[in-house]
């Protein structure tokens, strides 16, 4: 099983690779396609690196326990002077594809050119992408195996939930850290971790908010704390349930409180994020807190509609092509948090 097309050229893969992000993550791609190379070819490769543990994290067809094997033999292909190859790996996936596993599978069918790519990048980068890849797939492995006979994930605690994001998207985060630091100007401030982490938890936890009722319904995984939902008397079932939704939707609510707690933090964090001339790293890294910005103002007005219908609640297209605009024109420091109010306020494009 290989994905690399005959005589395909790294060009091929490069072109093949922003295709393949804008396959599985519109989202994504509109901060990729703000950076400069080699920013973006970088980007692309670690993304899709951490796509493919995530795609077997989420995928309800395999039991919980297989899927941790596959992450953890994941985990060691991607390990320096490592006798487990891609090939070992694309091979141990196979018999577990699901015959209609639409885009993700596709990519990840294809992990031997993310691989061919992200092996040819210099030393630096190719370790910094493969420690947070690893960190990613065995927190994964980790958190499956702890609730492998519940027949979905169920998280018990804030902390359980917060340790989740980190492995998800925390991760993701300091991939962008690590690249943001390999391009800054001597003079520009280091960036302090916490807030790192506060920028990444609060992407996560937005998604986490606003995906609940889809995350029931496809993977069959309920993020919300089961603490939480004890205080409402509820079980994880109940996110199922319509005559509980208007008390689920409160623990939602709870949980679009904590994403805008790291707010905060997370405009630390973009406020050393190199400006101008520095390959499009502040416009990509500050257009995913906008929208979360934007997500989180929806979210408080229609929390129970998250609870009930699947998608249903997301930024409206005008809004996201203004403030993509925006960013396509150049932002500064001062800028983004200017535009972070304005956000808060009311939809960007009516204002």
């Amino acid at each position: 099983m290989t994905g690399v097309p005959q005589q395909a050229t790294l060009a091929d893969d490069r072109t093949w690779a922003f295709e393949a992000v804008q396959s599985v993550s519109r989202t994504f791609a509109l901060s990729v396609e703000l950076l400069d190379e080699p920013m973006t070819e970088w980007v692309c490769t670690g993304y899709l690196l951490c796509r493919t543990a995530d795609t077997i994290e989420d995928e309800p067809t395999i039991p919980m326990g297989r899927r941790a094997e596959l992450l953890e033999t994941f985990d060691a292909m991607l390990a320096e002077e490592s006798e487990t190859t891609v090939e070992d790996f694309l091979s141990a996936v196979e018999p577990e594809t699901p015959a209609d596993g639409g885009d993700d599978w596709a990519v990840l069918g294809q992990t031997d050119r993310i691989v061919r790519l992200w092996r040819s990048f210099p030393d630096p980068v190719q370790d910094g992408m493969r420690s947070i890849t690893r960190e990613m797939a065995t927190g994964m492995a980790d958190i499956l195996r702890r609730h492998e006979d519940s027949g979905g994930l169920r998280l018990e605690t804030l902390d359980e939930l917060e340790e989740y994001c980190w492995y998800v998207a925390g991760t993701v985060g300091q991939l962008f850290m690590k690249l943001q630091t390999a391009r800054a100007d001597p003079d520009d401030p280091t960036p302090d971790p916490e807030d790192a982490r506060a920028f990444a938890l609060l992407l996560q936890l937005v998604n986490i908010a606003k995906d609940v009722r889809a995350d029931w319904d496809e993977e069959h995984n309920v993020y919300l704390p089961g603490e939480w939902l004890a205080e409402e008397e509820l079980d994880h079932e109940a996110v199922a349930e319509p005559e509980h939704s208007t008390a689920v939707a409160r623990v939602v609510g709870r949980v679009v409180d904590q994403a805008a707690d790291y707010a905060h933090g997370a405009q630390r964090y973009l406020s050393t994020v190199p400006e101008g001339d520095n390959g499009g790293l502040l416009e990509a890294t500050a257009l995913p807190y906008l929208l979360a910005l934007g997500t989180i103002r929806e979210l408080r007005e229609r929390t129970v509609d998250a609870v009930e219908q699947p998608d249903a609640v997301k930024l409206e297209r005008e809004e996201v092509e203004a403030l993509f605009a925006e960013a396509e024109d150049g932002f500064t420091r001062d800028q983004v948090r200017d535009l972070a109010a304005t956000v808060r306020a009311g939809p960007y494009h009516e204002q």
